[in-house]
């Protein structure tokens, strides 16, 4: 440029002048952080979200479990009355039959006692694997609800840092890593199963 022009800046070129020495707005690098903390936390979530639908699957498939074996002791009791109802018939078979029949009778409630034990055995075991599908489903929904807990923290976190660049408030970039620290709590809780 020669001494005899006149040269007008541009805001723009102004606030690139200026932020080029140290002195913009940005001077703490305030974008710069609240960037690459949406970016990990954004991350993170992502994995938490993944968790969070991983154990809500696994307590449905658990559930699925439980009740198939629920429906296989329940017909295995109804087995059991069957044969409950067939002893008791031999029961009566024997007080009204003639003294010759008694000794078939006595076979009879004798197979259909012994064939209940084994019924009785078989049901109360399915019941109790029953159980216990129950209790790990519920002990996967209570995962799901940390890993969905950490994943919302994290969420309002990075709403929080939109906010905090838009606003450049140092009490909500506070905030913001206040619930980011509080969604990697939940997500730590989630992992260890508390």
């Amino acid at each position: 440029m020669s001494n005899d022009e006149f040269h007008v800046h541009g805001a723009h070129e102004h606030e690139l002048e200026h932020a080029s020495h140290g002195g913009g707005h940005d001077a703490h690098g305030m974008t710069n952080q609240i960037a690459m903390f949406t970016a990990i936390i954004a991350t993170v979530g992502a994995i938490f979200g993944y968790m969070g639908g991983a154990t809500q699957a696994n307590a449905g498939l658990y559930k699925n479990n439980a009740a198939i074996l629920k429906t296989e002791a329940s017909n295995q009791w109804n087995y059991y009355q069957a044969k409950s109802s067939k002893q008791n018939l031999s029961e009566l078979g024997k007080e009204i039959s003639p003294p010759a029949k008694k000794d078939f009778y006595d076979e009879e409630i004798k197979r259909y006692k012994s064939e209940k034990a084994e019924i009785k055995k078989n049901a109360e075991a399915l019941e109790a694997k029953s159980k216990e599908w129950d209790e790990k489903s519920d002990e996967e929904m209570h995962q799901h609800h940390r890993w969905a807990q950490a994943t919302t923290a994290l969420q309002i976190s990075i709403a929080l840092a939109a906010i905090a660049l838009l606003t450049r408030k140092k009490w909500l970039q506070k905030g913001m890593m206040g619930m980011g620290a509080l969604g990697l709590i939940l997500g730590a809780a989630a992992a260890l199963h508390y």
